[in-house]
């Protein structure tokens, strides 16, 4: 084994000193006397983050002096995971959170074997050149805004660490332990009383054009080839083809909180008396999940997961709340989840998707601009919210036929009647509102309108699959209130990849 010798330094930190002290030196002359408060806090700001990097390259250059004098002192008799021969002089780049600075380590070497770094398994570095904590940073900052707009603040807090492809190399690389840590992870259980919430629902996500799902690709495909209606603009009800679908779920729990119809819907007229309005459940416990890359089917099943992680013994009420889809309502109830997993679920379908069918008819009998138009369907929404869905549908129908509709006139009339007679099994608002459970989607929907729309619709911004599916799992993540967790398991398994003999002791110094 080849040894060398060290000279112990006088002062480690002798150039963070002289860099501390040569910005006392020029905050106490003239030039900084004339300076406006804005001009010192850019001065402050940027040689202070040298002195931070200076501090850190220090330390650095400090440690890898001890580990040559440790090395001087433990003679010829070391070996690091059966590599004898020591070698110094290697270094390697790391970029940080106060910039870029160099790590220089012993490399200990054998024939026909790769080199080993005990100093990189001390620090745990990792693999590339950015360090965790501009990791972290680059996932804060990308999951809020475009990569651009990421890029700029990474730098000006940073100085130049990493380009705009690397951010998203970072985040996507950030992202791949967020299954791994939801299997292990144990929610909080709550009372039997309690109501387990569950509820899914989807939005488009624009796409690169070769990370598009089959059927789209090839509906693309069709319009770049003139098959559209139009050539120069599209018709009324066709898609441009270049959203994919990202599935999004939430559970939730919420105590009963029972109501009556014109607790939700006020009678035409308003309210009579002093009783105060009573309010629906409120969620708490919320829990995310969204995917770009898994199809609806596999999105429900996590959060079904995530509920039976909540009532592992089926003790208290499940209510699934949807928007109507049918291949939703067959893939919580009849296909898989409820099925499979021998619980009980109650239904129910998102009251305000059906009273956009109500309003639908109402168009049919009254002009745009009557106010009358109000009253109908408020008349017909409350009647549904008593549970009467069915008379509901009869009687709008029977009106049609009274008023000669004619066939052009009773489109809105006839989505109306077969969408409450389709969906009046899950239309039983008078035992929801009676048992105190929720009638409305409003949390999915609103996590939609935050996980995606806020963040995917940014005009001209374009998606891969892997590059979507990382941003959707963190911002999910981050709504759940489990990133600082999640961020110490990653660190975690980060090391246990690149260092798995590190706890043995299998990279440590000795003789």
């Amino acid at each position: 084994m080849e040894t060398y010798g060290t000279a112990q330094a006088a002062d480690p930190f002798a150039r963070t000193r002289r860099c501390f002290e040569d910005l006392i030196v020029e905050l106490s002359g003239e030039m900084a006397g004339q300076m406006t408060h804005e001009k010192l806090e850019e001065l402050v700001q940027a040689r202070g983050r040298e002195i931070e990097r200076q501090l850190l390259q220090d330390h650095l250059d400090l440690r890898a002096l001890r580990e040559e004098q440790a090395l001087a002192a433990a003679g010829h008799a070391v070996s690091v995971r059966g590599r004898r021969r020591a070698e110094r002089g290697h270094e390697r780049r790391l970029a940080t959170v106060v910039g870029t600075v160099t790590v220089r380590r012993l490399a200990f070497r054998a024939p026909g074997q790769s080199n080993v770094y005990p100093a990189d398994a001390a620090l745990s570095l990792p693999k590339e050149r950015h360090s965790l904590g501009l990791r972290r940073l680059a996932v804060t900052e990308a999951v809020r805004g475009s990569y651009d707009a990421a890029k700029t603040a990474i730098e000006r807090q940073c100085g130049p660490v990493a380009g705009k492809r690397q951010l998203e190399h970072l985040v996507r690389a950030a992202a791949v332990d967020v299954a791994a840590f939801y299997s292990a992870r144990i929610p909080m259980p709550s009372t039997r009383e309690v109501l387990l919430v569950i509820s899914a629902d989807a939005k488009g996500i624009a796409m690169r054009p070769g990370s598009l799902r089959p059927h789209t690709a090839k509906a693309a495909a069709g319009k770049k080839r003139g098959r559209g209606v139009f050539r120069t603009r599209l018709a009324s009800g066709e898609k441009q083809c270049r959203k994919r679908m990202a599935a999004v779920a939430c559970v939730y729990d919420a105590v009963p909180a029972p109501r009556r119809p014109h607790d939700v819907i006020e009678v035409p007229g308003g309210r009579s008396g002093n009783r105060p309005v009573r309010r629906g459940p409120h969620a708490t416990g919320k829990w995310l999940t969204a995917s770009v890359e898994s199809d609806a089917g596999q999105v429900i099943k996590a959060a079904f997961d995530q509920a039976e992680a909540r009532d592992p013994a089926h003790a208290r009420t499940w209510v699934v709340l949807v928007d109507g889809d049918r291949h939703q309502i067959e893939l919580i109830e009849t296909e898989t989840e409820a099925r499979r997993r021998s619980v009980a679920v109650d239904l129910v379908v998102d009251l305000v998707h059906v009273l956009e069918y109500v309003w639908s008819a109402a168009w049919c009998f009254f002009a745009k601009d009557d106010p009358a138009a109000e009253d109908w369907v408020v008349e017909h929404a409350l009647a549904i919210l008593r549970g009467r869905s069915a008379q509901v549908a009869s009687s709008i129908a029977e009106q049609a036929d009274e008023h000669r509709l004619s066939a052009g006139r009773r489109g809105g009339v006839k989505e109306c009647v077969r969408y409450l007679e389709n969906k009046e099994p899950y239309l039983r608002y008078d035992q929801a509102l009676e048992q105190g459970w929720p009638i409305a989607t409003g949390v999915v929907e609103g996590a939609c309108r935050h996980l995606i729309a806020d963040r995917f619709d940014i005009t001209g911004s374009r998606w891969s699959v892997e590059g979507a599916e990382a941003v959707l799992q963190l911002r999910a993540m981050i709504d759940n209130g489990d990133f600082e967790e999640y961020w110490r398991f990653h660190a975690a398994r980060e090391r246990e990849r690149l260092y798995p003999g590190a706890e043995q002791g299998d990279y440590v110094l000795g003789a």
